[in-house]
């Protein structure tokens, strides 16, 4: 059997890079905690190569026990680069030294696949989109065009993975097409055997790397549904979103209009479905009598409402049970999965647990709607994901202080009975004093409700225009973005056909992205979908604009929640939940700068606040160590100097289609070689969507309790270029939710490293 050492040399190789100190002391360390059941927290900065790193370790366990590794990252970029990118070229390179070719697979939720069943209709039409798969041709419009382009494409994939469509299509038309993992008929279905889920599903049985989501990852853990097949190695990439992306699967919610659809579904299967309607009814009435915000208890009424809520769903639930021997169709499935969720959800908002918290807030649209989520998913996460094997979690933002235990407590990693883990930074190969430049406006006055200043956007302008376009603009809101683009758009119309302004929600997120990689005259400005998942190397970015410190909102009912249990222990809870997720966000949102040895560029903050708070140290010590600055005249010419002498754009990658196992189309498991060569200290594609919606960030926002499947919903839809307004139709969520979601108001805990301006 080769070594490490040999695996890894060959893969870099595989990929024309070469090694770098800490992507081998990163692997090395992999092997180890695999080898000695060990669990391992390793920050490994842009630049280090960490697919490589974890992949080739993991291969190796992997072939040697005969079990599968799972890799499980938070966005969906991520996901296609590994699939499509990095497993391809580790697998090509690693064949002759270990006989075989490494094989692997991507594992997603039921959602994103096509239903074969519901294709050939065996559900009934969806009531929340216009029309069913069999009258498409009745309609006109765009929705029944995309309804009947997916019938075609149907009939065309190998895999049904949404992903490969390309261009997308809405979220009301894939509804057609799909079902969620409760209205799923499963074993019973009579199209098992054609079914894309299972069939994908069967396949990763048999593959060494099986990569999949946070979510998906946490739900398999946490119900034991038994989805992803037995392994005993857990990567979890872009870790620093583990705990929010583990909070969604859990957070729950109870509406009026959720009993009265499950009670239309139930319709005449059950005689007592009136009942749920007439319970949903008085819940409504008690619910419009509660002022919006966190309970601290269940009200009497309530009570007595959610009681009745239960009471009558558990009455339905034996109805639509069916009876020995009856086959269940595709309409009592659906309506047993209505009445399942609402009487779960009632179900737990009344036991009252230690951990959640509830709360009442009022939307323009769905009316009063009671929320629940948990606190704290530490321990959850300590019994169910560290358990029976050895988890690795990686990111370029987990040591923040100096130390891994802000972050490891968490998850679970602290205190009495607590697994033993090893923690350990890799660095980065870049010279960020040399590399880049942190310009923080102090001049500008700070920001305000009201929108940017005329100061603000006179700073945006003279910024961009001495760049030369090569702007990445990361705002803390859509409504901000839009308002940027519309003003740049119009001051900068003597530079018309030179210098070009996209927002996010113009098109799909993965098309701005290429474009504004292609071409170097071009500014993007967007929300917290780009301030993650965005890699433009080389010249097309050479100035990321953040226009404030990204705190989550103060009302938000789970951080506020958090901060009081916090403060009640003696701690901080603005330092603790807000000013770390604001960190940890400038982190991530100043990361977008350097993506290579040879990058070089600015990262301009225009919130004054970052030098004149009393938490401004904290936030500078969380960002990559730039050579800092408020010299407004250096920081014009260094940008002004950059852009005449960039070199052309680097090339950019288009999407790869994907066959059954998730591996580039038209191969077997990715026989086929990638071409094109790529630095081993970033194993990107040049050009990666970035998250979509990386839902990023806590459970909750304005209110309102993500679930997991309306998080899905959400990402796929920025995916898709959806703008605010059409996501806010397609979720039946008012567009300041949908924009506070895409904000990313969550928590993360710690700070950063040492950084100090002048």
């Amino acid at each position: 059997m080769p070594t490490l050492d040999d695996l890894l040399a060959a893969a870099v190789s595989g990929v024309k890079g070469s090694e770098r100190p800490g992507q081998v002391s990163m692997a090395k360390a992999v092997a180890h905690a695999i080898d000695n059941d060990e669990h391992l927290l390793v920050q490994a900065g842009t630049g280090t190569g960490k697919s490589l790193a974890y992949l080739v370790p993991a291969v190796q366990h992997a072939i040697d026990a005969g079990k599968p590794a799972v890799v499980a990252t938070a966005t969906l970029a991520l996901q296609a680069q590994i699939v499509d990118r990095d497993m391809p070229r580790v697998a090509d390179a690693l064949t002759p030294l270990l006989g075989r070719r490494p094989t692997y697979a991507i594992v997603k939720g039921r959602r994103n696949y096509l239903c074969a069943h519901k294709l050939e209709g065996g559900f009934p039409d969806d009531e929340e989109g216009l029309f069913g798969v069999g009258d498409v041709d009745k309609q006109a419009g765009r929705l029944g065009q995309e309804v009947v382009r997916l019938r075609e494409w149907a009939d065309e994939t190998e895999s049904g993975d949404r992903d490969e469509l390309v261009p997308g299509v809405s979220e009301r038309a894939w509804r057609q097409v799909s079902v969620s993992a409760h209205e799923c008929l499963g074993s019973k279905c009579p199209m098992v055997a054609e079914c894309f889920v299972e069939r994908s599903r069967e396949a990763a049985k048999s593959v060494d790397v099986i990569v999949t989501n946070h979510s998906f990852m946490a739900i398999d853990a946490f119900e034991g549904r038994q989805m992803l097949p037995e392994h005993d190695v857990l990567v979890v990439d872009e870790a620093h979103e583990l705990v929010d992306r583990v909070t969604a699967t859990i957070t729950d919610e109870v509406t009026p209009g959720m009993a009265r659809l499950a009670a239309k579904r139930a319709g005449r299967q059950a005689d007592s479905s009136e009942t749920v309607d007439d319970a949903g009814t008085f819940l409504e009435s008690v619910l419009d009598e509660i002022p919006e915000g966190r309970l601290t208890g269940i009200p009497d009424n309530l009570a007595l409402a959610l009681a009745r809520l239960r009471d009558t769903t558990r009455q339905v639930q034996t109805e639509l049970k069916p009876a020995q021997g009856q086959e269940v169709d595709g309409s009592r499935q659906v309506a047993r999965a209505a009445i399942d969720e609402l009487h779960e959800n009632a179900s737990r908002v009344l036991e009252e647990r230690e951990l959640d918290v509830v709360w009442v807030s009022k939307d323009p649209r769905r009316g009063s709607v009671l929320r629940v989520a948990p606190m704290s998913v530490a321990m959850l996460v300590r019994d169910k994901i560290f358990e029976e094997r050895t988890v690795v979690l990686t990111s370029a933002t987990l040591e923040l202080g100096g130390t891994f235990d802000a972050v490891a407590g968490t998850i679970g990693l602290r205190g009495e009975g607590a697994p033993k883990w090893t923690g350990l930074d890799v660095g980065s190969p870049f010279d960020y004093p040399q590399q880049g430049i942190a310009y923080v406006a102090k001049h500008l006055p700070p920001p305000g409700r009201d929108g940017a200043s005329p100061e603000t956007m006179d700073e945006i302008e003279t910024l961009v225009r001495a760049a030369g376009g090569r702007t990445l603009g990361l705002f803390s809101s859509m409504r901000a973005a839009r308002a940027a683009t519309d003003e740049m758009r119009d001051r900068l119309k003597d530079l018309d056909g030179e210098v070009a302004v996209l927002c996010q929600g113009e098109d799909q997120i993965s098309t701005l992205v290429r474009q504004f990689a292609r071409d170097p005259r071009t500014c993007l400005f967007g929300t917290l979908s780009l301030w993650q998942g965005v890699d433009v190397p080389g010249s097309s970015c050479q100035l990321v604009i953040i226009d404030r410190i990204p705190f989550p909102r103060p009302d938000d009912p789970l951080a506020s929640a958090r901060s009081q249990a916090i403060a009640r222990m003696g701690g901080n809870g603005f330092m603790a939940v807000s000013a770390t997720h604001a960190a940890l966000r400038l982190a991530q949102g100043a990361g977008r700068l350097i993506r290579r040895g040879d990058d070089r560029g600015v990262v301009a903050f225009l919130d004054s606040r970052m030098m004149s708070a009393r938490y401004a140290g904290f936030l500078q010590r969380s960002l990559p160590p730039f050579w800092p600055t408020s010299d407004r005249t250096l920081v014009l010419n260094a940008l002004k100097r950059l852009d005449a002498t960039a070199p052309p754009p680097l090339e950019v990658a288009d999407p790869a289609l994907r066959g059954l196992t998730g591996a580039v189309k038209g191969t077997s498991m990715g026989d086929a070689g990638v071409k094109g060569q790529v630095d081993a200290t970033d194993t990107r594609p040049v050009a990666t969507a970035p998250p979509v919606a990386p839902s990023a960030r806590t459970a909750v926002t304005q209110g309102h309790a993500w679930t997991d499947e309306e998080d899905e919903e959400l990402r796929d839809g920025v995916d898709l270029g959806l703008d605010v307004e059409e996501l806010s139709e397609s979720l039946e969520l008012p567009a300041d939710v949908i924009a506070a979601r895409l904000d990313g108001l969550g928590l993360e805990a710690g700070a950063g490293s040492t950084l100090s301006f002048d």
